[in-house]
């Protein structure tokens, strides 16, 4: 091998030259001869706008969102249920205060047979078949309605339970005293259907 004189250049090698010229070939040069770098990949651009979402938080996002339409759908099934007890407690007693209304309505009319069938026995007139149905038609009452009679002699006058007709005086007695029963009472439970109709007697 050779050595090159001087002032004269070294050769250059081909395979060098040809390595440089193809690099030179797959760069870019810009207006002031600068060189500019190879289009990235399309995987690997990144955009100057937002940052991709973040799936965590995308999904603890939507699990927030389920709760909340859970919690607020069992309050308004519970807000359902207490509106459907309430209504079914309504009805309950507005057909219990039918019924009482319908057994106080039954009894009303039928007082007056009660007034006749104790003038009659009274009188000492309730004897045979009429006897048996009377007394078929008081236990009925009594058993099915809960009616109940009151008003004896010798009972203290009640204004709640006795109407006074008559009044008299008398030293026998200390305080207001019933002393002749013109019509009994009736009462239903608490509620007196009628008062008893009476004879009062006063202290004197």
């Amino acid at each position: 091998m050779s050595t090159p004189a001087p002032g004269q250049d070294e050769p250059i090698d081909p395979a060098l030259a040809e390595a440089v010229e193809s690099a030179f070939d797959e760069a870019e040069l810009d207006e002031s001869g600068a060189v500019e770098a190879a289009p990235a990949a399309d995987g690997d651009e990144s955009t100057d706008g937002e940052a991709p979402a973040d799936p965590l938080a995308a999904a603890q996002a939507e699990a927030a969102q389920l709760t909340d339409d859970l919690a607020r759908a069992r309050a308004d099934l519970y807000n359902l249920q207490q509106e459907y007890q309430g209504f079914v407690r309504r009805s309950r007693e507005a057909a219990a205060g039918h019924r009482e209304t319908g057994r106080a309505s039954v009894v009303e009319a039928l007082i007056p047979v009660l007034d006749e069938i104790a003038l009659a026995d009274q009188h000492g007139d309730l004897t045979g078949p009429f006897a048996t149905t009377a007394a078929k038609l008081e236990s009925i009452l009594g058993e099915k309605f809960g009616l109940v009679r009151f008003g004896e002699v010798g009972d203290v006058f009640d204004p709640t339970l006795h109407e006074a007709l008559m009044a008299t005086e008398s030293d026998e007695v200390s305080e207001p005293t019933v002393a002749m029963v013109l019509q009994p009472g009736y009462r239903l439970g608490d509620k007196v259907v009628r008062a008893a109709r009476v004879q009062v007697t006063n202290p004197a």
